[in-house]
């Protein structure tokens, strides 16, 4: 089940000016599906052209919204995938996953006391959204997006005849897409959510 972990880390810079601050370290921890990314085995043999060269996604997949409504302890979270230490270390009070992947891991025999479910809006009536929130002391729930401009979503394959006229496909290539995600979580105070007060 370590594979089927994703890892989204985001680094913010701070405004000084606004009392924060040099970076805020925020990471999204997901369910990894089956088919999402190719294998790195099959990276590893098709050796990429012109490495050097600025690629376009050939496919735009559509933007994905996620509710992540519960916390990761980063101190626990090596039993979920080992990449969290090295990943997520700047992020040890912000590290967030869904309560629907949760249940997926627990399934997988995941020990729960690593999860704490955050409070939500049918818990808190008056938590609105950071950028309705006028006090920058109260919690809200905070918007973050992100978007993964090129990353090798799937092989290509290429058909070849032989002699006597029989097709055969290979594996030739990589397709690339491009993807992008909006996470809403959580904040005990709008603070620390301030650049969504910019969209």
């Amino acid at each position: 089940f370590f594979q089927e972990v994703k890892i989204f880390r985001a680094l913010i810079l701070g405004e000084l000016e606004r009392g924060q601050s040099q970076f805020q370290a925020l990471c999204f921890v997901t369910r990894l599906h089956r088919n999402e990314i190719i294998p790195s085995e099959s990276m590893a043999k098709l050796r990429q052209k012109n490495p050097r060269t600025v690629r376009q996604a050939e496919e735009v997949r559509g933007l994905e919204h996620l509710t992540m409504d519960v916390a990761v302890n980063f101190s626990k979270g090596a039993q979920l995938s080992s990449h969290i230490h090295n990943v997520c270390a700047e992020a040890k009070e912000a590290i967030y996953t869904r309560e629907e992947d949760v249940k997926f891991w627990l399934e997988k025999g995941v020990d729960g006391s690593m999860f704490e479910v955050l409070p939500q809006t049918s818990d808190l009536p008056d938590l609105q959204r950071c950028k309705l929130c006028a006090d920058r002391w109260k919690p809200c729930i905070c918007s973050y997006s992100l978007s993964i401009e090129w990353y090798p979503c799937m092989l290509k394959y290429c058909k070849s005849r032989d002699a006597g006229g029989k097709v055969s496909s290979y594996k030739c290539g990589i397709r690339s897409c491009q993807k992008g995600y909006t996470f809403d979580y959580y904040v005990p105070q709008k603070q620390l959510c301030l650049w969504d007060e910019e969209t």
